[in-house]
């Protein structure tokens, strides 16, 4: 029986991924698998039986990443879940950017009260509410990952030119893209071309404050900027000051703050991007998959911290293996299986910066002395046992 807690409510669509199985609930002690939203772990106490966490979401910052790490939790996300989602509310944000919707629709509910008066002071006051069409005007987009991409397609059908810059680029991605799209050998390119740009890339420490004092002083004059990613992505105090002597136009984020929502140039939203049923269906079903592989067979698939790693379904006895990326690793572990003269029938290892992750695949039953001696190899973080 494995035990999953929830650490928010998840989608029932979700929880039905689990079967008979499994038990789960947000009461659940000593958990093999956590499956959450936004709660914040970081003041939380890992328990020793967790093996896993399932972000239902793309966005991991609430996940003590490094603290997992240590101790060989793999942590999932579910990237490309909620593409569609953000991708609507981002060619809303276009126009957003464009014709100051939100600003006369603010100034229009002041004229309540003004009965008669109200036509003639709408067809006075229109003119401080223009703005350009999109039709035809350039849109950059920084970061061609599954939103990326949906973003260049829907932007390229409504008739706008799209220039894009991922250095990441996978081939997959290639392939989905508009073949009308400009690929940008660098970001300066994008900033020069764009009329409008359009943020989509993870937060790291490379990333944060990209779009700062520096980088506004290369963007075309007049460009309307749009952040559905993550708030850490644009320096607030440079791109106030980028609205203020005109650098931008407008800016339209998912990331309200206080000194943003004073601005009459920003449109800030609630962090909706991912707020629609279908998307909170869909990431909660592709995290439950996630977890349900890894407890019951060891794959990896999208995870945070260790590398992808997929060897089907267990036939037989698998040992999988989180240890650090160091040389002769694999060597000490399969003299284990030598030692005790165990065919190893299947075999493999990924890395992925300093973490590793190896399975390997038997016919023979492999025994506790066994997997203790693998623990004990220098380096080896996590050993794990699974059979049919």
């Amino acid at each position: 029986m494995y035990k999953v807690q929830t650490l928010n409510k998840i989608a029932k669509i979700g929880l039905d991924v689990f079967d008979d199985k499994y038990t789960y609930g947000d009461e659940v002690e000593n958990p093999d698998g956590i499956i959450l939203r936004s709660f914040n772990m970081h003041e939380m106490e890992l328990p020793e039986s967790l093996a896993a966490v399932a972000r239902a979401g793309a966005g991991v910052n609430n996940i003590p990443i490094d603290k997992c790490s240590e101790k060989g939790i793999v942590v999932f996300n579910t990237p490309g879940a909620n593409a569609n989602a953000v991708k609507e509310l981002v060619i809303a944000g276009l126009l957003l950017a464009s014709r100051r919707v939100v600003q006369g629709i603010n100034w229009a509910k002041t004229l309540i009260g003004e009965g008669d008066q109200v036509s003639k002071l709408v067809e006075k006051g229109k003119s401080n509410f223009a703005g350009p069409e999109i039709q035809g005007k350039t849109l950059g987009i920084i970061g061609l990952g599954a939103i990326g991409i949906r973003v260049a397609n829907a932007a390229h059908a409504l008739g706008m030119n799209v220039i894009g810059y991922d250095p990441y680029l996978s081939v997959d991605a290639a392939w989905r893209m508009t073949r009308a799209a400009e690929h940008a050998k660098t970001v300066d390119d994008v900033l020069a071309k764009s009329d409008y740009i359009s943020i989509h890339v993870p937060a790291t420490k490379d990333t944060k404050g990209m779009f700062n004092t520096d980088l506004f002083k290369k963007v075309k004059k007049g460009v309307r900027l749009l952040n559905f990613s993550r708030a850490e992505l644009v320096d607030t105090d440079a791109v106030l000051a980028a609205l203020e002597d005109g650098t931008v136009a407008e800016y339209v984020t998912d990331f309200a703050t206080e000194e943003l929502l004073k601005s009459d140039r920003v449109v800030c939203l609630p962090h909706l991007g991912a707020s629609t049923p279908e998307s909170e269906d869909n990431c909660a079903v592709m995290a439950a998959q996630e977890l349900k592989d890894f407890l019951e067979n060891g794959n990896i698939i999208n995870s945070v911290n260790f590398p992808n790693c997929d060897m089907g379904k267990v036939s037989g006895s698998r040992v999988t293996i989180a240890h650090k990326n160091v040389p002769a690793m694999l060597n000490q572990i399969t003299d284990v299986f030598t030692k005790d003269g165990i065919n190893i029938e299947n075999l493999t290892n990924k890395s992925r910066g300093e973490l590793a992750y190896t399975m390997i695949d038997t016919h023979t039953d492999v025994t506790d002395t066994m997997l203790a001696d693998i623990k004990g190899i220098e380096g080896v973080i996590r050993v794990s046992l699974y059979t049919e």
